[in-house]
């Protein structure tokens, strides 16, 4: 309810008014007017863009997956941000020397870059060379070997993307050439616009940046083909109430590893070893009655004896070693 005025207040009013001490609003006070730019429109509606986000989160999903059997480490991936920029304002945002691989969907003209954090890249390389990824690098350059190492991870990345975007339609995700500087990896020109996916990858309690930058003057056959009914169908395939330990204990458990059966051990001279023939005995340290060990690698697993089992030579575990040794 609007406030009442006193009378009071009314007769000030009036002779503010009459005395001309009130003060005019001035005619400046226009809302200042802004340029519209129309070298940058926004060619992806709000709507194709949550349907994007939808196939970069499914994507992130299967690559960690891949990341986990790889590194053999606790990896989870977020879609960080989805947006759309001047490809100039990209390129002043990239590092030098930076880790730049240039690709395109084939039978399109859609270009792109996969640009990933130098820091990751090394990371990448130093776990698949049976590192501990813990090192550094003072030269942020990437060498010719390391570049055919990290071909693994690209090629997987390639292959997710093709799988996550066939909600949408049938692309063929092809890696065109490594690049370290921006300048020679040049997908269109510096005032067009560019849809910019930034991926943050956590790996252990390191934090690193993964980036997707697609040409969008080539991506209206893309866009056409994305409608509510893609954006409804689109479902992320997250491990919902699965936590990373329990993500790679499911891979290691399914893991498979060599067991050996230890029959016994004896003793032999150079001489004896060198006058061994086909149909010699030899005597070995353990009786008839005695277990065999079963080892994987040099560690005592179990015990067991000796048999057969639908015409396969079998070994029956008599004793557990391994738990006896954790009660102890």
């Amino acid at each position: 309810m609007a406030e009442i005025l006193s009378q009071q207040e009314i007769d000030q009013l009036l002779n503010n008014i009459k005395s001309g001490t009130e003060q005019k609003i001035e005619a400046n006070n226009e809302k200042e007017a802004v340029l519209f730019d129309f070298r940058l429109p926004n060619r992806i509606s709000k709507n194709q863009l949550r349907v994007i986000r939808s196939v970069c989160e499914n994507f992130g999903e299967s690559f960690s997956s891949f990341l986990v059997t790889k590194l053999q480490t606790a990896v989870t991936i977020n879609v960080a941000s989805v947006d759309q920029i001047y490809y100039s304002e990209y390129v002043l945002s990239v590092s030098n020397p930076a880790c730049l691989f240039t690709f395109e969907i084939k039978d399109t003209d859609v270009k792109g870059i996969l640009e990933i954090n130098n820091d990751l890249a090394f990371l990448f390389v130093d776990k698949l060379l049976g590192g501990s990824g813990l090192g550094s690098k003072q030269v942020k350059v990437i060498t010719p070997i390391e570049q055919k190492v990290l071909r693994v991870v690209v090629d997987r990345i390639m292959y997710d993307l093709k799988k996550s975007w066939q909600t949408i339609d049938t692309m063929d995700f092809v890696l065109e050439r490594f690049e370290q500087d921006i300048d020679f990896a040049q997908i269109t020109s510096q005032s067009e616009s560019v849809l910019l996916i930034s991926f943050e990858i956590m790996i252990g309690e390191q934090s690193f940046l993964i980036n997707l930058c697609f040409a969008t003057f080539a991506f209206d056959n893309i866009l056409a083909k994305m409608t509510s009914q893609k954006l409804s169908s689109i479902r992320a395939t997250k491990y919902f109430g699965i936590t990373s330990k329990e993500v790679v204990t499911n891979h290691l458990v399914n893991t498979k590893i060599p067991i050996h059966v230890e029959f016994g051990n004896t003793t032999l001279s150079v001489n004896e070893l060198i006058n061994l023939e086909k149909g010699d005995i030899i005597r070995l340290d353990t009786k008839i009655d005695d277990d065999h060990k079963i080892r994987t690698g040099s560690r005592l697993l179990f015990t067991g004896r000796y048999g057969s089992l639908n015409n396969h030579k079998a070994i029956k575990i008599t004793n557990r070693i391994l738990d006896e040794k954790q009660s102890l």
